[in-house]
């Protein structure tokens, strides 16, 4: 007689991956695309990916790496010449100084983001973010059981945490501070008087330390981009994430990298040896050439720049002519963050709004538009739309977004 075992799933998996939440950004874009595979027009709002194609030089460098045989194991953080690439681009663009070795190459600036958390936090160690945030740092922190501590920030300060509410937050067990700018999924940037007042409160708590997301640093329209790690009293407790994704449309190259005080860099290095060890290394000789692109003179980063400036005007405009929705004009990145809570309450055939999940379903499936919800982004008033894709498909978009929010009564 044959038995069959049913086995719970919760008697398989561990605790650790049954308690993690998928990322909710990789899920609407999943289920945008099983709609467009079962024939619906559907228009993705929903992910972070430049629409533009990786720049020719890029291109030929990693070509020029594959006949010359950069085929083997490449050292854990990264090639000589590729960290000391990432040590100019750091004072060329942003006058800060770092040694080769304060810098590791990783598969892309989320797996440089895990291993920081893994090697600075502990079990119970606070670690504050502010809240929209981008969705992997919650269950980053989560991970490695250390504790999320958010502070709201409103629309009307443009989404951004103020050095008061900073102070307020901090406690004894505060370990970490993460945050973006460039925002996402805010699109909101820090002055360097704003960065300032951050640094001013991180420098009197000497156990704290601040990890700097700058991975949309080249998609600024406001001018030069800052780093808090231009202050010298926090520099030493600054740890600047960065990468070649979203700046140099790069997204499938998977590099990111961390610049980092020599103890914190050694410490990840030590952790990506038993991980995934060395990333690519044609990736990484591509990379070489992205980081000699000047921001500044690069035509490839310029011409991305101004595209993505002229939507986000497009774009500001028609959501603006959207009765009930609060809107900021963004200043980096490529994303918009509107407040849609003055639709929660209303109905449409009989299904009731009543969250940001609620209003990007109702959005995905009565005007086949893609976005996110902001509960994703720890705020639940707002929803994330990107603005990378071409202008004509913006267009129908915000008109489908308009007709259906129209409809709700």
């Amino acid at each position: 007689m044959q038995h069959h075992l049913k086995i719970s799933i919760m008697n398989i998996l561990s605790n650790r991956i049954l308690n993690m939440a998928e990322s909710e950004t990789l899920a609407m874009t999943a289920k945008a695309r099983e709609l467009k595979a079962q024939g619906k027009d559907v228009i993705s709002l929903s992910i972070g990916e430049p629409d533009f194609n990786t720049p020719e030089t890029v291109k030929e460098a990693a070509k020029q790496a594959i006949d010359d045989n950069f085929t083997h194991y490449p050292p854990v953080p990264g090639y000589p010449d590729l960290r000391q690439a990432v040590c100019d681009k750091f004072k060329r663009d942003n006058n800060l100084d770092f040694t080769p070795e304060q810098i590791v190459v990783s598969t892309g600036a989320k797996q440089s983001i895990y291993q920081l958390v893994q090697c600075l936090v502990n079990p119970g160690d606070e670690v504050i973010i502010p809240t929209p945030f981008w969705v992997s740092y919650k269950e980053i922190v989560r991970v490695a059981e250390g504790k999320c501590v958010y502070v709201k920030t409103s629309i009307e300060n443009d989404f951004k945490v103020t050095p008061q509410q900073l102070e307020a937050a901090i406690t004894p067990k505060t370990k970490l501070i993460m945050f973006s700018s460039p925002s996402n999924p805010t699109g909101m940037l820090y002055t360097k008087e704003e960065l300032k007042g951050i640094a001013d409160v991180v420098a009197k708590h000497e156990n704290l330390f601040v990890m700097a997301d700058e991975i949309y640093e080249h998609i600024n329209f406001v001018g030069k981009h800052e780093s808090i790690a231009q202050f010298p009293e926090v520099k030493d407790r600054v740890i600047t994430v960065n990468g070649v994704a979203k700046g140099f449309a790069m997204t499938g190259w998977r590099i990111g990298f961390i610049a980092a005080p020599l103890v914190i860099a050694k410490a990840c290095n030590k952790l990506q040896g038993q991980v995934t060890s060395a990333t690519c290394s044609i990736a990484q000789k591509a990379t070489v050439r992205a980081m000699q692109m000047d921001p500044a003179t690069s035509e490839d980063i310029i011409n991305m720049r101004n595209i993505f400036r002229q939507r986000r005007d497009m774009v500001y405009k028609l959501l603006c002519d959207i009765p009930g929705l609060k809107v900021r004009l963004p200043q980096g990145a490529f994303y918009f963050f509107p407040d849609v809570s003055s639709y929660y309450g209303k109905s449409f055939n009989g299904k009731k709004i009543e969250n940001s999940t609620d209003m990007a379903f109702y959005l995905l499936n009565e005007a086949n538009v893609a976005t996110v919800m902001g509960s994703a982004f720890g705020d639940d008033d707002c929803i994330r739309l990107s603005y990378a894709t071409s202008e004509e498909l913006l267009r129908e978009a915000l008109r489908l977004i308009k007709e259906a929010l129209a409809n709700l009564k």
